[in-house]
């Protein structure tokens, strides 16, 4: 099962979320829309995505992600099909509609759910399982939307990732259940007529007043402090993610290091993430994902303080371990605090303040760099990330006193 998902996960992050970069050049040279307005249609498929992550997360509580994340790759298909189709601006900004929506029912939050059920003491080690061959989405899909470009077209190349994310249905419907007690198992996969250790027991009936409602789980302070490091660890993954060559290039650093520079980071992530697995085993998952984003925020402080090459070297070794940490220390933290009858519905809110920050953050950091600098810039990046790890601190320890 985690397999599967490892694989749906990363064709659907592929083609609904990494693929645009590819396609951008070829549409705005036949739509005759400038790049603004053609990435408008992605911030409103990333903004649906939020949103629809609340509505889908009460669903998975309630029913599961079989039949959601099923039809969420059916949308997803049909909606990148309409995508090759659109003629003008306000067609491609309906087929992003659907891609934000099919987002929500097929990326990490139902996959999130799906584990948070089936896997107890073997949790973290599915999560590693699943962000690290999804971490290789933009690796495979890139180059291979290039290709496609190439040789067939983009409208034609269109039509080929759309057929690849719907055949995505298959495995949804045939491989995911509801619960472990749907096969005669329980979490972590063992016969449900065997004997249970404690690690892998049930957990005993809990009120669940306290989680209904918007906002309600909220309540519990490693709730917050969780979403907030979240949110803020978005922004400034995002903003890296959009200005870094802009800003190595001001820098004085050569033109193929800084392309090296910004691909290197994804490649770092997944390094970092089974580092955090390793590490979080013997010290704790909440203090090694904060001791990362300390590393994040010491490699920005490198970009001033060392000459160049060595400064983007360090940058990227230490921003980019830490760059896709929070996708395995979320969801297990959550897990920790929050009844797996509810988790769904409080993950789909964590998912839209995390996408929040996703959206905001080329907005509110570009204009701090038009109105200031690179300078301002990368220090208010530095500066989201320390906040984002002394809150992240702050959750692990209100997670470990929870009763």
């Amino acid at each position: 099962m985690v397999w599967a998902l490892a694989v749906t996960e990363t064709v659907s992050y592929g083609v609904l979320y990494y693929s645009f970069a590819v396609f951008l050049v070829p549409m705005r040279e036949e739509l005759g829309a400038t790049t603004a307005q053609l990435s408008g249609a992605l911030t409103l498929s990333l903004a649906l995505s939020g949103l629809g992550a609340v509505v889908v997360g009460r669903w998975l509580d309630r029913w599961g992600a079989r039949w959601v994340m099923t039809a969420g790759s059916l949308l997803g298909g049909a909606s990148v099909l309409a995508w090759s189709q659109a003629g003008d601006l306000a067609q491609l900004y309906l087929a992003f509609a659907g891609i934000g929506l099919a987002s929500a029912a097929v990326l990490y939050e139902p996959a999130y759910a799906v584990i948070n059920t089936w896997f107890r003491r073997d949790r973290p080690r599915a999560l590693l399982t699943l962000t690290v061959v999804a971490g290789f989405a933009s690796t495979i899909f890139l180059p291979t939307s290039q290709l496609l470009i190439d040789g067939v077209g983009w409208r034609p190349a269109l039509v080929v990732l759309a057929a690849v994310v719907a055949a995505c249905a298959l495995p949804h419907a045939l491989v995911l259940r509801r619960s472990p007690a749907d096969l005669g198992l329980v979490p972590d996969g063992r016969p449900d007529d065997g004997p249970r250790p404690a690690a892998a027991a049930p957990a005993p009936d809990v009120d669940l007043a306290p989680y209904r409602g918007p906002a309600a789980a909220y309540r519990r302070p490693a709730v917050r402090w969780l979403t907030l490091a979240a949110a803020l660890q978005m922004v400034a993954n995002a903003a890296v993610a959009v200005f870094l060559v802009a800003y190595l290039l001001e820098a004085g650093a050569p033109a193929g290091l800084a392309a090296l520079a910004a691909g290197g980071l994804g490649a770092l992530s997944v390094t970092g993430r089974i580092v955090l697995t390793v590490l979080a085993a013997r010290v704790g998952i909440g203090r090694v994902t904060a001791a990362m984003l300390l590393g994040q925020a010491a490699g920005v402080a490198a970009l001033f303080l060392l000459p160049q090459p060595a400064a983007t070297v360090v940058f990227v070794l230490l921003f980019g371990a830490g760059f896709g940490v929070l996708n395995i220390a979320r969801p297990a933290l959550l897990g920790q605090v929050v009844p797996q009858p509810v988790f769904a519905a409080v993950s789909g809110q964590q998912a839209l303040a995390v996408q929040f920050g996703r959206v905001v953050a080329p907005v509110a950091v570009g204009a701090l760099i038009t109105a200031v600098g690179y300078g301002a810039g990368f220090t208010a990046i530095a500066g989201c990330v320390l906040a984002a790890a002394v809150l992240l601190a702050l959750a692990d320890r209100a997670a470990g006193s929870s009763p």
